[in-house]
């Protein structure tokens, strides 16, 4: 108890612990004081005096983001003073700020609209003198500046130097032509660089994948977790029309804080794949044919009748609920399985412990682990070759030949590769934007998923799917006792 400091902002008594800073602490009276430099994740700047409040025995107003609290300390948000002062701040930013809001990708999540609205003068005094105008610049892959709408609060520059430890941006020039630049010979293609737009308050980084594809106020957000790797950062997926438009980090700092990969953030454009399975296919003759979900579970449960082992070859992508059910399936005959992950080089961000784009390029090999299967693809692979039964869980099945045309392969999966037409059966699954579920991450910790968008005709979540499929075994084996 001795560590907690006791004072009132805006009337109300709060206890936080010593060496909070003014701002951190007004939010826990409910209070969001204006900022832009300050960030959670971020080293103090104190720099664009947007946060500026009064205190009591303070000759003047201070920047709450480096400002201690102090017993007894007794701080006004909306004093008259305090609100000039931002006033100030904003009327000087706005000053040669573009009115461009009508084509600003920021729009409608951008903090100079909002406070300007809330704490901004109701017209400017600059009215007869020109805007100064700068050209957009390309800073890498997918980053664009508008320094024409930079407020310089340098979150951008102090990012890539204080967390992902490369400096590769700057403030060039001094007073009113001071703008972000990029180092002479460098460009903004670090793995996490994308966090800078996530990072600007207004519009002036842009992500070019984003750019002028939506406004943000058509958008589900639902809450997620990064298929990428097995790190599991905790993410959003944002859609617009069943479609996923953007994905973006959700602060979690037992994970990832506040930040992602690149390669997390764009690798989205398979969750909106239009050759997808649509309706359970049966095989009849040399042809799949279309059926509803009772045919094919029956025609399912038959093939299942097979005599010889079980062998499945299941993805490390499928959520953990999938894979326990498959595992539950293929020991009925004592069967087992194996996965095959991609990998890649590791990309760590230097400034936050434990946190890194991870070799293993799916979300859920330690899953796939926890439920049975394992490493051994080729030894499945040669297995399955002369198995009563092969059970695939969404694997493209690419280099693989041995199980794929002999009428014993039952395929769950969200597309049909070539190399699974051969298949007795291919029941449609849901992607990881179609349906609820977990993944267990490398540290051990299972993360949930949400739903996002509608799956595509009769696709259904591969849990339920192969739940289905015990069931109807279970059924069909009772039946006969």
């Amino acid at each position: 108890m001795s560590d907690l400091v006791k004072l009132t902002i805006e009337g109300v008594e709060v206890e936080v612990p010593a060496g909070t800073s003014v701002l951190e602490a007004a939010k826990q009276t409910g209070v969001l004081i204006p900022h832009y430099c300050y960030h959670p994740g971020l080293p103090v700047a104190g720099s664009c005096r947007m946060c500026l409040v009064d205190v009591e025995k303070s000759p003047k107003p201070v920047p709450s983001c480096a400002t201690p609290v102090a017993p007894g300390m007794v701080v006004h948000v909306s004093s008259e003073q305090a609100k000039a002062a931002r006033r100030g701040v904003l009327e000087f930013l706005l000053i040669n700020h573009p009115l461009d809001c009508p084509i600003c990708d920021k729009s409608g999540e951008c903090s100079l609209q909002d406070y300007a609205d809330q704490e901004g003068r109701a017209a400017g005094r600059y009215a007869d003198y020109a805007k100064r105008y700068n050209p957009v610049e390309d800073f890498g892959p997918d980053i664009l500046y508008v320094p024409n709408r930079c407020v310089l609060c340098t979150r951008c520059v102090r990012f890539m130097e204080d967390v992902a430890q490369e400096p590769t941006l700057n403030v060039e020039e001094r007073g009113d032509r001071a703008h972000i630049g990029v180092f002479a010979g460098e460009a903004l293609d670090h793995p996490w660089s994308g966090n800078v737009v996530d990072l600007c308050p207004v519009g002036s980084l842009l992500s070019k994948d984003f750019l002028n594809k939506a406004r943000v106020w058509d958008f589900d957000k639902t809450a997620s977790v990064c298929p990428g790797c097995t790190q599991g950062c905790n993410t959003v997926l944002e859609t617009r029309e069943n479609t996923v438009v953007r994905v973006r980090p959700r602060p979690n700092p037992d994970v990832n804080r506040w930040w992602m990969c690149d390669e997390g953030r764009l690798n989205y454009a398979w969750l909106n794949r239009s050759d997808r399975i649509e309706a359970p296919l049966v095989r009849q003759g040399d042809r799949l044919v279309p059926g509803d979900w009772e045919q094919a579970l029956d025609r399912a449960v038959e093939v299942m009748g097979a005599e010889g082992p079980w062998v499945g070859l299941v993805s490390p992508g499928a959520s953990c609920e999938a894979l326990e059910a498959a595992a539950r399936l293929l020991a009925l005959k004592g069967g087992g399985g194996a996965f095959r992950v991609r990998e890649g080089p590791e990309a760590p961000l230097a400034g936050v412990p434990d946190l890194a784009l991870r070799r293993e390029r799916a979300p859920n090999v330690h899953g796939a682990e926890a439920a049975g299967f394992g490493r051994g693809w080729s030894d499945a692979v040669a297995r399955a070759a002369r198995a009563g039964l092969v059970l695939v869980l969404d694997d493209d099945l690419s280099g693989v030949a041995a199980p794929v045309t002999s009428g014993r392969l039952i395929y769950v999966g969200t597309t049909l590769p070539e190399a699974a037409r051969g298949a007795a059966v291919v029941l449609p699954c849901a992607n990881m934007a179609e349906e609820e579920g977990t993944f267990q991450n490398l540290r051990g910790l299972r993360q949930h998923y949400h739903q996002a968008k509608a799956a595509p005709g009769m696709a259904r979540p591969a849990a339920w799917i192969l739940g289905a499929l015990v069931a109807a075994l279970a059924a069909r084996v009772g039946s006969r006792a």
